[in-house]
């Protein structure tokens, strides 16, 4: 399926009241700080991207917003109501789905991914999955980004397809739980971000 503003030069600037971010997600972001601090040693602001399918995938990323309410930021999810009405008042490039072993909308995603890319130059990606997340990862490590990459919260013991993916490039990988460290050796473990 196509979405309706797929095409870089339309991106969707909505405007929108953030709520006050939860204690979790206060936590969460100053592990996030932290972490991204020991990536970058300069003093200039950083270009984050981040990217994320929608539903909880974004929602997830979404709650991040605490480590990025002083960054120059821009999101990249599907163009659905949920993206909309999550990221209105953002920087929005909208892709290709379903993605999932969809050859086609990988082709088409890799190639939009080359003209964000080569357009925002960010410093930063940041992902929770899903298969959007791989072109961006593989091509911003061309760019010269760093990445970070967040396992999602439901796999306590075992890797999501995205995430055994990227692991090989990430930068930093992300997991929620103990178990996932056997699974991931070299990931750091935040505990929940739910």
């Amino acid at each position: 399926m196509r979405p309706e503003s797929t095409r870089i030069e339309r991106i969707q600037i909505m405007s929108h009241d953030n709520p006050k971010p939860s204690k979790t997600e206060l936590n969460n972001s100053n592990s996030l700080s932290a972490t991204v601090a020991s990536l970058y040693s300069r003093h200039k602001p950083l270009k984050v991207c981040m990217v994320g399918s929608s539903g909880g995938h974004l929602a997830h990323l979404h709650m991040l917003r605490p480590f990025l309410k002083d960054k120059d930021r821009f999101w990249v999810t599907f163009d659905k109501e949920d993206a909309r009405s999550l990221l209105q008042g953002e920087r929005v490039y909208t892709c290709y789905y379903p993605t999932n072993r969809n050859l086609k909308n990988l082709a088409r995603n890799t190639l939009l991914t080359w003209k964000v890319l080569r357009k925002e130059k960010p410093d930063l990606i940041i992902s929770s999955g899903a298969a959007v997340a791989v072109p961006f990862f593989y091509l911003g490590k061309l760019f010269g980004a760093k990445t970070i990459y967040i396992e999602v919260f439901d796999r306590i013991d075992k890797p999501t397809v995205t995430g055994k993916l990227v692991y090989p490039i990430t930068d930093i990988f992300v997991v929620q739980w103990d178990e996932m460290k056997k699974v991931y050796p070299k990931a750091v473990n935040f505990g929940s971000i739910f």
